[in-house]
């Protein structure tokens, strides 16, 4: 994906409010070998480049002055109520060196799983990302989360997840808990109720 940006020359929150009435928002790319640079963008393509899921975990094409570097978005800050973004940070990417982000996780096949099928269970997702390890050109734009073996009282952990080549967990010790199948309480019921209504026939 591509971004364009311009060097920005004037600092400080006068300068960068005047950036903001002007439809751009001031940013930063850091890291690497290289000075941090401030920068700015098209605010309305930042804003609907950043409701796309991939433009948050994949190595961006950022063009400044004609120039284009890889980076990956690091941090963004939006408005408290108005649909602004105030800032955004890059960092550049060095495609011999591993990074860490969170990617997103897509939950598949709940429909097929034991649980659901056989149980009316629900599955719920206790995560909705994962922190992950790789080289910028194994990083993944999500990560599928199988769930067509769950069943209830099951749950689904990290190092359960099939990962793309190259990718690695990043959990800090943890097995990290990403979904568990439960029978909703009032269908436990009914079906105790059930059983008992057919032991007395």
């Amino acid at each position: 994906m591509k971004v364009v940006a311009f060097k920005r020359e004037l600092q400080g929150s006068g300068a960068s409010r005047r950036l903001r009435n002007s439809g751009q928002t001031p940013g930063i790319i850091y890291g690497g070998t290289e000075a941090p640079v401030t920068i700015a963008l098209d605010h309305n393509a930042l804003y609907h480049a950043l409701k796309k899921e991939a433009f948050h975990s994949s190595i961006l094409d950022l063009e400044i002055d004609g120039k284009a570097e890889k980076v990956l978005l690091r941090d963004f800050q939006m408005h408290a109520f108005k649909q602004l973004v105030l800032h955004a940070d890059f960092q550049r990417v060095d495609a011999g060196k591993k990074v860490h982000m969170k990617v997103a996780l897509h939950f598949a096949n709940a429909d097929v799983s034991p649980a659901v099928k056989l149980h009316g269970a629900t599955i719920s997702h206790v995560a909705n990302e994962l922190e992950i390890e790789c080289l910028p050109a194994d990083l993944p734009e999500f990560i599928t989360v199988d769930l067509s073996n769950v069943d209830v009282g099951h749950s689904v952990h990290a190092a359960d997840l099939t990962l793309p080549k190259g990718v690695t967990a990043v959990t800090h010790g943890n097995n990290l808990t990403i979904a568990t199948a439960s029978v909703p309480a009032g269908h436990v019921a009914a079906e105790a109720a059930a059983t008992t209504e057919e032991a007395k026939k």
